[in-house]
């Protein structure tokens, strides 16, 4: 073969292997898109489903008690941590956003939704309600009962927090001034003597 001959050959050579290097299969390889459909799987599903007993870090729930407000499959009825003043006004927070839409700001049930024509909500003043363990509200928050659909996505320190705030929105309807504090009645027996003869003014 000549040089020529040669010097053609390696030309050709350069510009097919060129060419093969512009070709678009890195661009437009194969893949799965997220929730499409599959021919590789024999369920045709993209999108695979964890290994049994995957659990994320850091998810994992050892502790009942505080994940499902239950202990031994029962409903508990005391908080896994203390409900200070911080913990109650996160509670309110809560509430307010997740909850009053639905059951009103005072808990009875006729929140804004409630009055646009959405199924009743439940009254948390009723008797059975008030006689309710706290484990049962954590439980219906995280896992929703009839027409409430669950809450999961809310932290589950808050869920305890809100269960706090609905125990004090039952006490502040049925309250006595026995459960008021010794150094505060006297403020209380004031508020009072001031609010009923405002009422009797307002009849």
């Amino acid at each position: 073969m000549s040089a020529r001959s040669r010097s053609l050959a390696l030309a050709l050579v350069a510009v097919v292997a060129a060419g093969a290097g512009c070709r678009q299969d890195m661009h437009d390889q194969p893949r799965i898109k997220a929730q499409a459909a599959s021919d590789f799987w024999r369920d045709h599903r993209g999108a695979r489903p964890l290994v049994e007993g995957t659990i994320a870090r850091g998810h994992l729930r050892e502790d009942e008690y505080l994940h499902t407000g239950r202990e031994m499959g029962q409903f508990v009825n005391a908080f896994p941590f203390p409900i200070d003043r911080a913990r109650m006004e996160r509670g309110r927070e809560r509430y307010n956003i997740h909850c009053a839409p639905c059951h009103g700001a005072t808990g009875a049930g006729n929140g804004m939704v409630v009055q646009r024509g959405y199924r009743a909500a439940g009254n948390f003043h009723q008797d059975r309600l008030r006689n309710e363990r706290l484990g049962y509200f954590y439980d219906v928050i995280a896992n929703g009962f009839g027409a409430m659909p669950a809450y999961a996505e809310i932290a589950v320190e808050d869920r305890w927090a809100i269960v706090a705030y609905i125990r004090a929105l039952q006490l502040s309807q049925h309250a006595r001034l026995e459960d008021v504090p010794a150094s505060r009645r006297a403020e209380a027996d004031k508020a009072l003597s001031g609010a009923a003869p405002a009422a009797a003014a307002a009849h």
